[in-house]
């Protein structure tokens, strides 16, 4: 019988501080009322603290995860974490997660794919289930984002929070599990949404820093826009 992935367990981390709107109106002109018809957002948690990154957040995910579970960190045969705001450049935050909980017989990697990134990653480990070569697969989706917002901007400041989330995919023969999926990606519409420097294009400089261009970028409408068509460009 076909062999699907099954997610068997979940976890997840939200951090302790609490940006409510009330708050950001004494940061930017904005008000509540505005923000929670438009987004509905009331507040957004916020990851506070020297030296803390994305792998902070997974990291407790995935624990709750096996604490849950009853799994031994030592069983995970690959994680796959999906994220934007990685620690690093590299090496690749998965390992990092890998290492902060004792997944000394897993392999990992990140999938850089922004709003799309845990379904890509989710079908992805579905994939390695599915071909028979892993038993236990860890996708873990997380994102720091107040560390690339410019909170000096209205227009996205409202919007983005930290935290993440974490599933264990499992074989399934009995027709649970993920049974199929379709994507299609479309690069087009990424001058709406993006990040205009940091990358091999325009590498990070003084001038790019100076022009605030290590931030999240985004044309609101275009984007709310394109998201209504179903082309939620990643």
């Amino acid at each position: 019988s076909k062999i699907n992935a099954a997610i068997t367990a979940v976890g997840g981390y939200v951090p302790e501080y609490r940006l409510t709107n009330k708050e950001l109106e004494t940061m930017v002109d904005t008000n509540d009322e505005w923000i929670r018809t438009r987004t509905g957002v009331e507040e957004r948690r916020i990851l506070k603290g020297e030296g803390l990154g994305s792998s902070d957040m997974a990291a407790p995910a995935v624990l709750e995860l096996c604490r849950k579970k009853g799994l031994d960190p030592l069983e995970i045969d690959c994680l796959i974490c999906c994220t934007v705001t990685p620690d690093m450049v590299f090496p690749a935050t998965a390992n990092i997660i890998c290492d902060k909980i004792g997944a000394k017989n897993a392999f990992g990697f990140d999938v850089h794919a922004a709003c799309s990134g845990f379904l890509y990653g989710l079908t992805t480990g579905a994939k390695y289930i599915e071909s028979g070569s892993h038993k236990k697969v860890i996708v873990v989706g997380m994102d720091l984002m107040s560390s690339i917002i410019d909170y000096t901007d209205r227009s996205t400041c409202i919007i983005f929070g930290d935290g993440g989330g974490a599933v264990l995919l499992e074989p399934s023969e009995d027709g649970t599990g993920i049974i199929d999926s379709l994507f299609r990606g479309d690069g087009s519409g990424r001058e709406y949404l993006h990040m205009k420097a940091g990358g091999a294009l325009r590498p990070p400089s003084i001038e790019t820093v100076q022009r605030r261009e290590h931030y999240v970028y985004q044309e609101g409408k275009a984007v709310f826009k394109a998201a209504i068509n179903g082309m939620v460009d990643t």
